[in-house]
């Protein structure tokens, strides 16, 4: 029996198996996983089912209000993140775990992601710290003794990834874990004293990780103080968020005909750049042009070898930084017909379209194969050399982070956005070409550096799983 293997960057491959090699599933990925997927530890196996009893939780009503003003932590799939759950964004009552599906689970416990869409990719696993509820899309283990709910953890930490073709249901619309051939999954054993080194060496891996993350994110926070100290601007205590502070007057002459938000009419939004040693000019006086990506549905994505990846909002990173782990591709044939849509080296790249908080995350695009991008970014091409790109790049993160582009977005169907029209007045500070040169400069050393932290923290954390996975296989069982 042959199966086609769906791949999103190579062309599609089959693979050839015997119908009696079939086990319990038709679809492609799950029997290649079972060929390929091999954990060979010298350490006898047990079934989580043996090992382990499973609980599910569930959601309290939303509209009980009550039942969202306790103290008890409810986790979903988004408190994950740490192999430690130590708090969880939502609380419920005692009244809401009566009064409704949710589970409470001792400390000490291991909950799993079963439904999300990171299983496509990731299976996120964390242990409790304390007695918590959780919601219908996370399972709870509680181990009987042979095996740690912490060592149970790290081998799903090492071997997640490679897992998940074998306990995810095909063709679900939201990618999910098949209960029944999860706890039938098989899981090495080694003596409690190497179980505790193994988690030992993974939470210390990861305190490690972190130190070195957070010598990146405060290089990275350095940035905007750096910009402000470039543009001769001293900086000045945040405003405290109160209720005098957010109240504010306006005409109705100012109001009628224009934007009724109160958020656009509440000061001047560029207040903290008005101080700035050099002359603000008009954004629409100094670029060239501004270019809209295109729409793409499924219909228009392909997966074809070759294929021209359309950078989205999902695309600009955090740090902001062009990231490739979820892609969307047209096929290549549309370079043919698009040729205005193809992205030109030196561009600023404008997040037009998203979540109020992260419209404006700017990135410079400098990539030299070819790239489309979707409607939700904005292409900028500056005029000349008055404009540094790369600058520019700069200071529409600065004015993301103070939160300009939240007070001038227009709000519809649960999305935001900034259009050209708005772009267009915007005053950017321009100091001289030098200077800007110099700007940039600093700053780009400044996120290079942060660059070389969080390298070094993925290659530390890799070895350390290296390790880890040693031991689990029963290869170094004397560390």
């Amino acid at each position: 029996m042959t199966f086609p293997l769906s791949n999103a960057v190579n062309p599609p491959c089959v693979f050839i198996v015997q119908h009696n090699h079939l086990r319990g599933r038709l679809d492609a990925e799950y029997n290649k996983a079972l060929l390929s997927t091999f954990i060979n530890s010298r350490f006898p196996g047990r079934k989580i089912r043996e090992i382990a009893s499973c609980r599910t939780g569930g959601t309290p009503s939303k509209s009980r209000m009550d039942f969202w003003e306790g103290d008890i932590p409810w986790a979903s799939p988004k408190d994950f993140g740490s192999f430690y759950l130590t708090e969880t964004i939502d609380h419920i009552s005692k009244a809401a775990v009566k009064g409704s599906s949710t589970t409470l689970i001792p400390a000490g416990a291991l909950l799993i992601v079963f439904r999300s869409g990171v299983l496509q990719h990731t299976l996120p696993v964390a242990i409790t710290t304390r007695e918590t509820a959780i919601n219908q899309d996370l399972k709870a283990l509680i181990f009987s003794g042979e095996a740690s709910s912490e060592y149970v953890g790290a081998y799903f930490v090492i071997f997640g990834r490679r897992l998940l073709a074998l306990i995810t249901k095909s063709g679900a619309t939201v990618q999910s874990i098949n209960t029944e051939q999860f706890e039938e999954l098989g899981i090495p054993i080694p003596p409690r004293q190497i179980q505790d080194c193994i988690v030992k060496k993974l939470v210390s891996a990861y305190l490690q990780r972190d130190e070195v993350e957070t010598k990146a994110k405060q290089l990275l926070l350095s940035i905007d103080n750096v910009l402000f100290e470039e543009l001769g601007i001293s900086r000045k205590p945040e405003m405290a968020n109160t209720i005098g502070s957010r109240v504010f007057n306006s005409t109705f002459s100012k109001v009628t005909a224009h934007r009724w938000d109160p958020l656009f009419h509440q000061g001047d939004i560029f207040h903290f750049i008005r101080e700035a040693k050099c002359n603000l000019v008009r954004l629409g006086d100094l670029v060239s042009h501004f270019l809209t990506g295109f729409a793409a549905g499924r219909g228009d994505q392909s997966d074809e070898g070759g294929a021209v990846i359309q950078i989205r909002p999902t695309n600009i990173s955090n740090d902001r930084e062009l990231v490739f782990n979820r892609n969307v591709t047209i096929a290549s044939a549309e370079l043919k017909t698009r040729r205005v849509d193809v992205l030109n080296r030196g561009e600023v790249l404008f997040n037009n379209t998203n979540s109020q908080e992260q419209v404006g995350k700017t990135v410079y695009f400098d990539l030299q194969e070819d790239y489309f991008c979707s409607n939700h970014i904005t292409r900028i091409t500056s005029k000349g050399d008055q404009l540094n790109a790369r600058y520019l790049g700069y200071v529409l993160n600065l004015y993301q982070r103070k939160k300009v582009f939240f007070r001038l977005c227009t709000n519809w169907n649960n999305q935001s956005g900034v259009g050209v029209d708005m772009l267009e007045k915007i005053p950017i500070p321009l100091p001289n070409p030098k200077h800007q040169a110099l700007i940039v400069s600093k700053l780009e050393n400044i996120r290079d550096k942060a660059r070389k932290f969080r390298l070094q923290a993925i290659e530390e954390l890799q070895q350390a799983k290296t390790e880890i996975e040693a031991l689990i296989l029963g290869k170094e069982t004397n560390q």
